[in-house]
């Protein structure tokens, strides 16, 4: 005799699970894929080919967004010499949860002389999200990564909110194996009323955060002096061979502009995805 599947069974069966495992190398001619793995929902593109240099992927989830349930994993390796800019062919959604967590688990390691620029477009999550994100760089001596990740809590322009919900987001980034950043953010309940509070972000519903690695005080100069251009806030700070910048703007694209100009003011540039 068959039976029917319990309800937790079907859930699980209909979750969306992808993985994507890069390794990049440098050859004569630029950067070039050394190996690619896709499985599930993920899927990576190379629309440009090298672009002097550097070689240029597109993160494609073909779910469509992500809800409760679901896990993505990136594991990214830029060999010796390599140069890799990332992004995301859409903004990433994360749709509300019945119980379980969204889970993201990001690994990224570029190898000595290695440049990596991590700059996915925005996620943007709905009311009732449960997301846990995990990042995790390592750096070998030599190698510099810009990691760029902005979040919207709810789509303004649809008169969207993030009143309940649950994000945690964990960034560890290590180079020659020391820890040299580490942080954690954790909001839990009531999002709307904790972003609201002036030492969270003081009505925003859009932040953002880039880390240069390795970083200095000339490209905090040059994010000062954009101050009268921005729309939102932005802060930044060199400390110890690296760079941080926060931004907090009232809608996502105040954001998005705002992070256009801190990437181009610290060397770096946006990818033409965001122009469209």
């Amino acid at each position: 005799m068959t039976h029917a599947p319990a309800h937790g069974e079907i859930f699980a069966g209909n979750r969306a699970v992808g993985r994507i495992a890069l390794s990049v190398a440098s050859a004569a001619d630029g950067s070039r894929r050394r190996r690619l793995h896709e499985a599930g929902a993920l899927r990576m593109r190379f629309p440009n080919g090298t672009n002097k240099g550097t070689l240029d992927a597109v993160i494609v989830n073909t779910a469509g967004g992500m809800a409760g349930g679901d896990r993505f994993d990136i594991d990214i390796a830029v060999g010796t010499g390599a140069r890799l800019t990332v992004t995301t062919a859409a903004a990433e959604k994360v749709y509300r949860s019945l119980g379980p967590h969204t889970e993201i688990s990001m690994k990224l390691d570029v190898g000595p002389g290695g440049t990596l620029a991590w700059l996915p477009q925005e996620t943007i999550l709905f009311d009732q999200v449960r997301l846990r994100r995990r990042i995790e760089v390592d750096l070998a001596p030599g190698a510099s990564v810009v990691l760029a990740e902005a979040v919207v809590f709810g789509r303004t322009a649809m008169g969207e909110a993030v009143v309940e919900g649950y994000f945690r987001d964990r960034w560890r980034a290590r180079s020659g194996g020391t820890l040299v950043f580490a942080e954690s953010l954790c909001l839990d309940g009531p999002i709307t009323e904790r972003l609201a509070q002036r030492a969270i972000a003081g009505g925003g519903i859009a932040v953002a955060s880039v880390l240069k690695i390795p970083g200095d005080d000339g490209g905090v100069a040059a994010v000062r002096a954009m101050e009268k251009d921005f729309a939102g806030e932005v802060g930044v700070s060199s400390w110890n061979g690296l760079t941080l910048a926060r931004l907090v703007a009232p809608e996502g694209a105040a954001l998005r502009h705002d992070l256009m100009g801190v990437l181009t003011a610290l060397g770096g540039m946006p990818p033409r995805l965001w122009l469209n």
